[in-house]
């Protein structure tokens, strides 16, 4: 008895089983994340304020440190994805474990570059004095995790090209339960203040990255790949990233254009901006979520040779994202009355705020297309495009942004320009998907 021929409908709902299986654990994991932070600053928020402005000026440098190196998942993901749907499993975790050695190696550079010039840094990014030792002892001691971070960051690479997003996110839960009772066994238990902070979540990136590694080692040896550093492989590794890098630098300073402008607009405004922010940055995660599914699919089915799969896969994330843009600014809109009062109780920051919001949710749409069509083009391993696609975003954002002080505008008028840069992102990435270049097949881009 021969199979039916899958139908268009029947496509689609094999798309969709495969998106959610992915995306919805991505999601949990991508939330987790920035929970540590949000856990060090509530124990130390108690010792007092000079400590928790310490931690904020030191998370901050952290944070931009780890994540200009965020193509360590993003190039691996899409690399081991390829091989899988060749069919070669034990390539696939070879080239995962070059993405590994490759963090290791790029860790322990920044360790040798923060370490040194961490009171130089506190400084740059204007600590106060009664701030600074205590921004600059966070970071010197949180500085020693940070090659266990890019780790985590390779090998959830590794395992989203896999296919596998429940163990990432398994993983970032039991990390974050890790870092929240060492930060208080150290903090309060052991007295050692915000030192002990820093060492609860070195700890827990150590052992996250150990419990990673684990767990690629087992299947490196089920399948008799290799375990040794391969330089061709680390510096393959490295090339594909640095495409990577230049749009994570390229978009990384739309976001310090946006608040710098902010910042000259009034308190009442930079204010309001980082709550927007946050609000932004939030659904995001969601949308990320979807577009990590679509880095595993899409380099999957590249690896396979499988043209029309990979062209039907994108058309039909692309209308999911869609549809969680809009599901997302309407409840941005429905979840405004409840949502500003969290943040704040002063007039002149819910004034922008009311308006700024409706911005947001117009755009959110746009803006799920774009997360798509990022992850797509990711896992096809179309790097480069992405880097000339995102520096000319910011050679037309820049100008855009800086208008509105001179112009005389407000935040609404910023987060309009804001709006400008994702809809050349959009059309960027559209242009791109519709001339179907991306579309290289094999196990090597």
């Amino acid at each position: 008895m021969t199979q039916a021929p899958a139908t268009p409908r029947r496509s689609a709902r094999r798309h969709d089983r495969e998106i959610i299986t992915l995306a919805l654990p991505a999601f949990g994991s991508l939330v987790a994340e920035p929970l540590f932070v949000m856990v060090d600053s509530a124990v130390i928020g108690h010792l007092g304020t000079p400590q928790l402005a310490g931690l904020g000026v030191a998370a901050a440098l952290l944070t931009t440190a780890v994540s200009v190196f965020v193509f360590l998942a993003y190039a691996t993901t899409a690399a081991v994805a390829r091989r899988v749907g060749a069919g070669d499993l034990p390539a696939a975790i070879r080239q995962g474990m070059d993405g590994i050695w490759l963090a290791l190696l790029l860790g322990a550079a920044v360790i040798a570059a923060v370490l040194p010039t961490a009171p130089a840094l506190v400084e740059l990014f204007g600590a106060s004095g009664t701030a600074a030792p205590y921004a600059t002892t966070y970071l010197r001691i949180s500085a020693l995790g940070i090659p266990a971070m890019l780790v985590v960051l390779a090998a959830t690479g590794v395992l989203r090209g896999l296919q596998d997003t429940r163990t990432p996110l398994y993983v970032a839960i039991g990390g974050f339960t890790a870092n929240a009772a060492l930060n208080i066994g150290l903090v309060y238990g052991a007295g050692l203040g915000i030192a002990g902070s820093a060492w609860g979540t070195v700890i827990a990136q150590c052992a996250m990255a150990a419990v990673y590694l684990v767990v690629v080692v087992r299947g490196a040896r089920r399948h008799g790949a290799s375990l040794r550093p391969d330089a061709a492989g680390i510096r393959a590794g490295a090339q594909a990233g640095v495409p990577l890098l230049v749009r994570t630098l390229s978009l990384r300073t739309v976001l310090m254009i946006a608040t710098a402008v902010a910042a000259r607009l009034g308190d009442a405004e930079i204010a309001a901006h980082q709550i927007v922010l946050t609000l932004w940055s939030l659904l995001a995660f969601a949308l990320d979520a979807i577009a990590i599914a679509g880095q595993a699919i899409i380099g999957r089915y590249l690896g396979a040779g499988d043209r029309d799969g990979a062209r039907a896969a994108c058309r039909r994330m692309v209308q999911w994202g869609i549809a969680s843009g809009v599901a997302l600014g309407i409840l941005v809109v429905a979840a405004r009355p409840l949502f500003i009062p969290l943040f704040t109780s002063d007039p002149a920051v819910r004034g922008p705020l009311l308006t700024t919001l409706l911005v947001v949710a117009l755009t959110q749409p746009v803006s799920g297309i774009v997360f798509i069509l990022d992850g797509v083009l990711m896992g096809a391993g179309d790097g480069p495009y992405l880097a000339w696609a995102m520096l000319v975003t910011l050679a037309l954002f820049v100008p855009a942004a800086l208008a509105v002080p001179a112009l005389g505008g407000g935040l609404t008028a910023l987060w309009w320009a804001m709006a400008l840069m994702m809809t050349v992102r959009m059309l960027t990435l559209w242009l791109r998907a519709r001339s179907g270049r991306w579309i290289v097949t094999g196990a090597f881009r």
